[in-house]
Formats: structure tokens, sequence, C-alpha cells
């Protein structure tokens, strides 16, 4: 008997090698669930500024190889942090090229969820909010209970069992995401 496997791209929203949001992902990646395997899309820095002009002309492979894992994913899982109080250039630039082409993107009718830690109060509310927004515009559908943002000055994320919980409740519930029937 074969078991489906649930694929979820990650798609981290800071560059940093030594992120904390970095850390998170691989550790969520790495307690996945038995069935679902979490992949963290790399290469978010070589994809160029979204430009109508070169992806109808000649598409960067940087940007077809981040259609693809994301193409090949039954959900996405954005976890980022909140600069100056929005998502990081680098995911609303990948959430731009999987936007395209238009209606038919590699993000469309995918269930999202946003998580993430920030050094500021807020723990990236307004971040993780621009990115649901921008992901449904996108043709993804964002996922009840989807979105979890905390504080690294309140708790670790990394070891706090409450937030890890919260955090894990997000992939729970993309893997149990079933369209509604039109």
């Amino acid at each position: 008997m074969t078991t489906t496997q649930t694929r979820v791209a990650v798609l981290v929203g800071s560059l940093r090698t030594d992120s904390t949001n970095r850390k998170v992902a691989e550790l969520l990646r790495d307690q996945a669930p038995e069935g679902v395997e979490l992949f963290i899309v790399d290469g978010l820095a070589d994809v160029p500024f979204y430009e109508e002009t070169l992806d109808a002309t000649a598409t960067p492979a940087a940007a077809v190889a981040l259609r693809d894992q994301v193409g090949s994913a039954s959900a996405v899982l954005l976890v980022t942090p909140e600069y100056n109080g929005t998502m990081p250039a680098v995911l609303n630039n990948a959430i731009d090229w999987l936007s395209r082409p238009y209606g038919a993107g590699a993000l469309v009718g995918k269930p999202v969820g946003v998580i993430g830690t920030t050094p500021t109060p807020y723990g990236g509310k307004w971040a993780h909010e621009d990115a649901v927004r921008s992901a449904g515009v996108a043709g993804a559908i964002a996922i009840d209970g989807g979105v979890v943002s905390q504080s690294i000055l309140e708790v670790d994320p990394l070891t706090d069992t409450e937030v890890l919980e919260r955090f894990h409740g997000v992939i729970r519930a993309l893997v149990a995401f079933e369209p509604v029937a039109a």
C-alpha cells in the first residue's frame, strides 16, 4: 500500500543564513508529520525583480525553478519576518513571479499559510497580513487559522512548545485543506 505524500513548499522571507525564520522553517521541515514533506524553496535571492517583458521574452532560470517547485506542491507555507511594517521584498518578488501567467500561476488554487517571528511587539502581524493578501490576489487560498505571528521579544520560537504547536497547527491545516466545491 502506498501512502500519499503531501508536499508543502516553504518560502522563507529572510535571506540571512542565521535567520530565526529560516531556523523555524528548517525545524518544521525536520519535524514534519508522517506523510508530509516540507521542502524549503531555495534560490529566492537569485530571482530577479519581476518585469513583464523579461518574463515574456526569456523567463530567468531561477524564476522557472521557483514556479516549478511551488507548482509541484500541494500547499505553500510562507515563513517570514516583517521589514518596515510589511513583508520583505524577496518574498513579495517571489509571489509576483508565482502570480504569472495571470490566472494560471503556480499559486492558483493552492492553500497558503503564513507564520514567522520578528523582534517587534507585533511579531510580524502586518507582514503576514500583506503576504496573505498578495498570495490571495495571485490565486492562493488563505486557510482558516493559517496565520501565526510571534514576537521573539516574548519567547524563543525554536524551543517554546506553545509557539511550536501553533506553527504545527498551520501545517496540519494546510494538509487537511479541502477546496470548497463550486
